[in-house]
């Protein structure tokens, strides 16, 4: 496997997300959400570089099911728990690619009145953008190539790879 972003990369890259996010939620109630399966590994990982307190949540959704290509449905698999009403949001993604998934995501935590909801994305693939969807907080723009490792995986195997390859 080719290694894209390698795990000395990526450390670096979390930490100094950490400390952006930490600059710019400094007084404010925290609440960091969890883009689960993806996003498990990158969140962990950045949670520890953020200085504040914070809360956190998780919500689960899946469009991929076994595949290289998004179906374009999205299924809701688990929300958020907590009221978001009561924070700034910080949703965090592993790889923001088509925006199909946060495009049908956002819409559904805005009803809860969040106080702000931010995007938090590991990886960024803006040449494959089909809707209008950006994040705040980038770790890597990365071109267009199916990747693993890092939390991200192809039919549920390769996300315990500590880089990001490309899936060959």
């Amino acid at each position: 496997m080719d290694i894209l972003i390698s795990e000395k990369e990526l450390q670096k890259r979390v930490k100094l997300l950490g400390e952006e996010i930490t600059k710019a939620y400094e007084g404010k109630p925290l609440l960091m959400l969890c883009m689960l399966k993806g996003a498990s590994v990158f969140f962990a990982d950045l949670i520890r570089n953020v200085s504040l307190p914070l809360e956190i949540d998780f919500m689960r959704v899946s469009s991929y099911e076994n595949s290289t290509e998004s179906n374009g449905e999205v299924k809701f698999l688990l929300y958020p728990s907590l009221p978001l009403a009561k924070y700034h949001v910080l949703l965090v993604e592993d790889i923001l690619d088509t925006g199909t998934t946060l495009y049908t995501v956002i819409p559904e935590l805005l009803k809860q009145n969040p106080l702000s909801l931010k995007i938090c994305t590991l990886l960024d693939k803006k040449e494959r953008r089909k809707f209008p969807v950006e994040a705040e907080y980038v770790g890597f723009s990365i071109p267009d190539v199916f990747v693993v490792g890092y939390g991200l995986d192809y039919a549920e195997k390769e996300r315990n790879l500590p880089y990001i390859g490309k899936y060959i």
